[in-house]
């Protein structure tokens, strides 16, 4: 071999030893995150009720289509079969908890919300009135900042909240212009102000609550308290309230909402109407009857929006749920996308959120994927009484700010046996679920001297063949007839601790006198 080939031998050699490392091929790209594929899409505000698939990128809604090619994006799903429609509001709520006792404010009446939305398809909530101006920021600081679903608030028109001991009595702390300028300071978040449980003759929460709204340019939601004939309803609504204002628990019935000789709406409400109040349901624990709503509805007197008012005492009751309180209004005549308007559309306007409760495109990706069980149901309202149904929605997928965040029955999940798909190496970008099986476990941190021990290598229920192509082993076949009797020696299995005749902690020595 000449001095040249020897060269050139050593050069190629050096290359190969010093040459970098490959760097794993990156992912090819998509024109969206994620894709919700054969879907019958229910969109009021585009005025849509028709199968469409549904693609999603950084969080907001790409585009709403036919045929849109399913590997065009990261992850795609099929809800053939199913209704999507935009991620549901609940427009009344009580969930700034706590340690105070039969309190709404920071008490024992209110509800974490991640707990009772995201698995009901409700990807955002009001807070109607739980805080006041001086108690808002610990509210936003502890519930409204670290919850997962998005808390909007309307603030009591009672300084320190929806408390006990009768501080919603005191007109003293009724003060317009503090809450007004409190909500100023938080627009998106403070949406409107609330007058509630009020028992006294003056008008005085009502009137304070309109110039707290008129500050801010937000709404009023008016629950009326007690009834009083030195303020009847009527005059509320005629007068002291505000077109876009609110008037919740519409079909509770005990307030004048009902004529008592007719069934049919009660004087002023067809004039509330008129003049653009807008009308809430508020479910609550005793605020829904039949005996209201059925007259009402029949008499064409439907609702602007559908909503809980979750609390302590209602999520047992007959309301339970969102979805619930709207099976309700199925079962009364309401076709589903008047429904579903009530529950996305409807309030997202009430509160002047119109980037919330639509599909549009560039909207923020929130999205309930809804099917619809046949069967036998029975819906109780607040009076205890029972409406029999034969239809019940049911949360299949939510989806909040473009990534799933509750996945009934795994939907969106890959096979346990089979390997992770390409997908879930990029999981961070469409969903929030935990997703396993792409990489190692993160390991712990090493004790300094500790002795180093490799980690074992975690048994898989699927091999690679020679061609790179899974193969599911035989212990990870998905049906399991009967579990095995005998071990590999012929030994008996044994049986559960929990079934022996002598309970193992009959073994221990008597507890210390």
């Amino acid at each position: 071999m000449n001095r040249h080939a020897v060269r050139l031998s050593l050069a190629l050699a050096l290359t190969a030893t010093f040459a970098p490392a490959q760097t794993p091929a990156a992912p090819p790209p998509h024109d969206y995150d994620l894709l919700l594929k054969n879907g019958h899409v229910i969109d009021a505000k585009n005025n849509l009720d028709a199968f469409r698939d549904v693609a999603i990128k950084d969080g907001h809604i790409a585009k709403v289509a036919t045929n849109i090619p399913a590997t065009s994006a990261i992850k795609t799903v099929d809800v053939t079969g199913l209704y999507v429609t935009p991620g549901l509001i609940d427009l009344h709520t009580h969930v700034f908890w706590g340690l105070a006792k039969n309190s709404y404010d920071n008490g024992d009446w209110g509800l974490p919300p991640d707990g009772f939305t995201l698995r009901n398809g409700v990807t955002t909530i009001v807070d109607t009135g739980s805080s006041g101006w001086r108690n808002f920021p610990e509210f936003k600081e502890r519930v409204v900042d670290r919850a997962q679903t998005r808390v909007l608030v309307m603030l009591n028109v009672v300084g320190a909240g929806m408390g006990n001991d009768g501080i919603e009595q005191n007109t003293a702390d009724m003060d317009g212009k503090a809450t007004g300028e409190m909500a100023l300071k938080y627009p998106g978040v403070i949406v409107g102000v609330k007058s509630a449980h009020f028992t006294g003759p003056e008008w005085t929460p009502y009137e304070q609550a309109v110039i707290a709204g008129n500050i801010a340019h937000i709404p009023v939601m008016i629950d009326y308290g007690s009834r009083r004939i030195e303020r009847p309803l009527y005059q509320l609504l005629e007068e002291k309230l505000r077109p876009g204002d609110i008037y919740t628990h519409m079909y509770g019935g005990s307030r004048g909402e009902q004529d008592s000789e007719a069934g049919g709406p009660g004087k002023g409400m067809w004039e509330g109407r008129k003049r653009g109040i807008y009308f809430d349901v508020g479910h609550g624990q005793s605020s829904f009857y039949y005996s209201t709503a059925v007259p009402l509805i029949k008499a064409g007197f439907v609702p602007d929006s559908i909503s809980t008012d979750l609390h302590y005492e209602s999520m047992n009751a007959g309301m339970k749920d969102l979805l619930t309180t709207a099976d309700k209004f199925l079962a009364m005549g309401l076709p589903l996308k008047e429904v579903v308007a009530d529950i996305t559309w409807h309030p997202a306007r009430e509160v002047q959120q119109n980037q919330l409760g639509n599909l549009s495109e560039g909207s923020i990706a929130d999205v309930a994927v809804l099917s619809i069980d046949k069967g036998n149901f029975g819906l109780v309202d607040g009076g205890g009484n029972v409406m029999q149904a034969h239809e019940k929605l049911v949360a299949e997928l939510t989806i909040k700010d473009g990534k799933f965040v509750y996945d009934l029955n795994g939907r969106s999940a890959d096979p346990w046996n089979q390997p992770p798909s390409d997908a879930v190496k990029q999981a961070n970008k469409w969903t929030s679920l935990r997703m396993q099986g792409f990489g190692n476990a993160r390991p712990r941190p090493a004790t300094p001297g500790a002795p180093q021990r490799p980690r074992p290598a975690k048994w898989q229920p699927y091999t690679t063949d020679a061609n790179g192509n899974a193969v599911t082993r035989p212990e990870a076949q998905e049906a399991v007839s009967k579990p095995a009797t005998t071990l590999p020696d012929g030994q008996p299995v044994p049986p559960p601790a929990v079934t022996w005749k002598t309970a193992p902690a009959e073994s221990w020595l008597p507890a210390q006198r």
